[in-house]
């Protein structure tokens, strides 16, 4: 089993004319995804990669079945391609796009939580989605997916990267990786994800990669402690970072003294959480959990 994503979703490409569009469009379909159309706007009837072109989203859904979309238009019409997907019936939205503005995104955020309900947004700014060996949806190097036991989310895409190496390596593979993005205001959060491992058989153990800046790290150590049964490591990136300097993304700023590394750190360690050191230690803290629940 597997979350969000499998080897049956239909997926489409809002932005496959563009170039990392269909760049990306490639590399998932090489990578087994059933990618069914792409659409950009006044491209309507074109082809691309073998995939037909539609000028709307609704189309794509009523043509082609469409379920799933990864979005790679310019970050100024990124909410409003959110927000056309949702209203096209698409039920998982991935909005790989970075710079989106944050007034953009808190109109989405607010609009989707009200008016589409049935309707996930993972992202802006995130690499994506990807269930080893099923289905890939974003920009992650599907090579060193590995299917195994270990769910996986981040803030972080190259943080991702390097945990799903570091797990392929020990064996341990990956169940789902899920980049949540580094935004201030982003789909999906840790809390959502959680909850999602938790309820899926396959994944044995969890990984969580956080960062400096807000309060979703301190929010999934509680959720972890009154709702998670299995072993969890996590890693917060930024334990050097100055008050006051953003260090990488959008939402990595420690402002008013909160979202300190310090205080997440302590936050997860209360809730049970194996901690990893370094970012060379993110496979072996996974493992450190699961001997410490006994698994």
């Amino acid at each position: 089993m597997s979350i969000l994503v499998d080897k049956n979703t239909r997926v489409i490409c809002q932005g496959i004319t563009g170039k990392a569009g269909e760049f990306h469009s490639k590399n998932c379909l090489e990578y087994g995804t059933k990618m069914v159309a792409g659409v950009t706007p006044g491209r309507g009837g074109q082809s691309v990669l073998g995939l037909p072109v539609y000028d709307t989203v609704a189309e794509s859904v009523e043509k082609n079945g469409a379920e799933a979309t990864m979005i790679f238009v310019p970050a100024p019409f990124t909410a409003d391609a959110i927000l056309e997907a949702a209203d096209a019936g698409i039920r998982l939205i991935i909005a790989i796009t970075e710079g989106v503005p944050v007034l953009d995104m808190a109109r989405v955020y607010a609009r989707l939580k009200a008016d589409y309900p049935n309707s996930r947004l993972v992202g802006p700014n995130c690499p994506g989605v990807i269930t080893a060996g099923e289905c890939k949806i974003g920009i992650m190097p599907g090579y060193i997916h590995k299917r195994g036991k270990v769910g996986v989310m981040s803030r972080s895409g190259t943080l991702t990267y390097e945990a799903v190496w570091q797990l392929t390596g020990l064996g341990l593979g990956q169940t789902t990786c899920v980049g949540l993005g580094g935004d201030p205001i982003v789909g999906t959060s840790f809390i959502d994800t959680l909850a999602m491992f938790q309820e899926d058989p396959e994944t044995e153990a969890i990984i969580m990669m956080g960062e400096i800046g807000g309060t979703a790290e301190e929010e999934a150590a509680a959720f972890v402690k009154a709702n998670v049964t299995k072993p969890v490591a996590a890693f917060i990136a930024g334990r050097t970072a100055p008050p006051g300097k953003r260090m990488g993304h959008a939402g990595a700023i420690i402002s008013g003294g909160k979202g300190t590394a310090a205080e997440k750190v302590a936050a997860l360690q209360d809730a049970g959480i194996e901690v990893a050191e370094s970012p060379a230690d993110m496979g072996e803290a996974v493992v450190r959990a699961i001997k410490r629940a006994g698994k």
